[in-house]
């Protein structure tokens, strides 16, 4: 295929520069929007007299006709063709003449490339947002089920203080709604249109730039025309979001492979979402949950592959900035291939409350209320702390638990217990009694629920 640009040339590019220097193998996926910005780029030449009106209803109408020819498979893409840009222009001058090559009138691919791929990520980003809508509609479910479901918290992997099953699970929750925010916040930053920059200063023709710029749904123009071409802020921004959003995913799948475990066994996963081994046929993995941790790093390669990529650029466009497209693309198809998997395998994992009540029962959770419990009778805290660290050793050295110990033994660290100790460590009342907002108490759980319900609406 000949180039648009080989009138300065007097021999071709080598065949192997040639495929190096192409980028229709991955740029192909935006021809949407390749087209969607010609079609506005050519209304708005023709409202401004820079072509005539015919001209443009014509090219209107043929890129409408390429459109569906792609869409429907009958115009396959030509991989021979540098990227989408030329290859979707060349299809219209071989198909419309010389009305075709008028498109290009007061535009640069640097521009063009620079709009498509913001219109192809604020799509792209439009579907994430819906998938982690799923997610949290998942994570919702669940947590109303378990509301009153006790297990133990953990710090250090330790077991620290009861809470419930719907808090641990509204913890993701509230991770995943500010992904939400950061990723709208990147996207809004991003609504600016940059066609009509041309190559890096502008152009002489008279053009509207607000006016493509409404047609294509953005909020303004880019004010500067450098900028406007060489400007990748926002694959940046976009991909250290996603990159948050996988760590989330990741720090997920890590507790649910450890609560899927047999020292564990706090959840049991649906089938549908497991796998077994091929040489132990008591195996049950939890594979989708350790493939999405394991997807995490290759996010956050892309993020810092992309930094790397524009940490040394002068202005204005490189052809560096062709490897934005495969970095963000991979990221975009990593992480919505994760969160094809993860909001069905959260609905469907079967919660095991008996266990989570046992191990809660086991590891002297309850210490800290025990601690309050003094305070309220009037010690320091820092002295109630001490009383029942040596009653929690004591304990460990009889091998009983805080619950099991009679009364007499409590007085004897501290005259000041009474039988009421017992209700107040009572795993349910040590719930039940955290009463501070964003707490693990009913009432709190009810308020986060709500919260996460309003966001989602």
């Amino acid at each position: 295929m000949s180039k648009m640009w080989e009138g300065r040339f007097s021999k071709a590019l080598d065949s192997q520069a040639d495929d190096f220097n192409s980028s229709i193998h991955f740029d192909s996926r935006m021809f949407r929007q390749d087209i969607g910005g010609s079609v506005a780029h050519a209304a708005m030449l023709a409202a401004k007299g820079i072509i005539g009106a015919e001209d443009a209803d014509m090219i209107i109408g043929e890129l409408g006709r390429i459109l569906q020819d792609l869409e429907s498979g009958a115009l396959p893409v030509d991989f021979a063709a540098e990227d989408i840009h030329m290859f979707v222009e060349a299809e219209l001058t071989k198909r419309i003449g010389d009305v075709g090559k008028k498109l290009h009138t007061a535009r640069s691919r640097n521009d063009q490339v620079a709009v498509d791929i913001r219109l192809y990520l604020r799509d792209e980003a439009a579907d994430i947002i819906q998938m982690l809508h799923t997610l949290l509609e998942a994570i919702l479910s669940q947590a109303k089920q378990h509301k009153q479901t006790i297990m133990p918290g953990y710090t250090h992997l330790q077991r620290a203080q009861p809470i419930t099953f719907a808090h641990h699970l509204l913890a993701y929750g509230m991770m995943f709604t500010r992904d939400i925010d950061r990723i709208t916040d990147a996207v809004k930053r991003m609504n600016v249109c940059p066609l009509g920059s041309c190559a890096l200063a502008g152009t002489t023709y008279d053009t509207d730039r607000e006016m493509t710029a409404k047609a294509l749904g953005f909020d303004g123009i880019t004010l500067n025309s450098i900028d406007g071409v060489s400007d990748r802020d926002f694959c940046v921004e976009l991909l250290s979001a996603f990159a948050t959003v996988m760590m989330h995913l990741s720090r997920f799948s890590e507790e649910i492979i450890l609560w899927a475990s047999w020292e564990f066994k706090f959840i049991e996963l649906d089938d549908a979402y497991t796998t077994g081994s091929s040489i132990m046929p008591q195996k049950k993995n939890p594979d989708i949950a350790e493939l999405v941790r394991g997807k995490t790093g290759r996010v956050y390669g892309d993020l810092m592959a992309m930094l790397t990529v524009l940490k040394g650029l002068p202005l204005a466009y490189n052809k560096d900035m062709q490897e934005d497209k495969e970095a963000i693309f991979d990221a975009i198809d990593t992480l919505k291939q994760c969160l094809i998997v993860f909001p069905p395998m959260i609905q469907t994992m079967k919660a095991l409350p008996n266990n989570m009540l046992q191990a809660a029962q086991k590891g002297f959770i309850n210490a800290t209320d025990l601690a309050d419990y003094l305070t309220k009778k009037g010690l320091p805290f820092r002295s109630a702390y001490k009383i029942v660290g040596q009653i929690v050793a004591y304990c460990i050295e009889k091998n009983t638990v805080l619950e099991a110990l009679p009364l007499e033994t409590y007085q004897q660290f501290e005259p000041t217990f009474e039988q009421d100790v017992y209700e107040e460590i009572a795993l349910t009342t040590c719930v039940e009694k955290r009463i501070s907002a964003g707490g693990t108490g009913l009432a709190s759980i009810e308020v986060q629920i709500a919260y996460v319900e309003n966001f989602l609406k």
